[in-house]
């Protein structure tokens, strides 16, 4: 069966949940570093992510990269 793929949003609540269990409890040693373990791979799949992104918007612009600025 194939593996769900999660958002971009879902993997961030789950990162942001990590980071909260681990600042706000005591943890064993072994807990942990399963939860650091996780939150590596979600930083490294958040990461991954954001460059295929980047790479779409490069590819759909004219010119390559552009800054985006505001018109006033």
């Amino acid at each position: 069966m194939p593996k769900k793929v999660e958002s971009y949003e879902e993997m961030m609540k789950r990162l942001e949940s990590i980071v909260n269990k681990m600042d706000g409890s005591e943890l064993s040693l072994s807990e942990s570093m399963k939860n650091y373990e996780e939150g590596i791979k979600l930083c490294n799949s958040l990461y991954k992510t954001l460059n295929e992104a980047e790479e779409k918007i490069k590819i759909l612009t004219d010119q390559g990269e552009q800054n985006f600025t505001s018109e006033k």
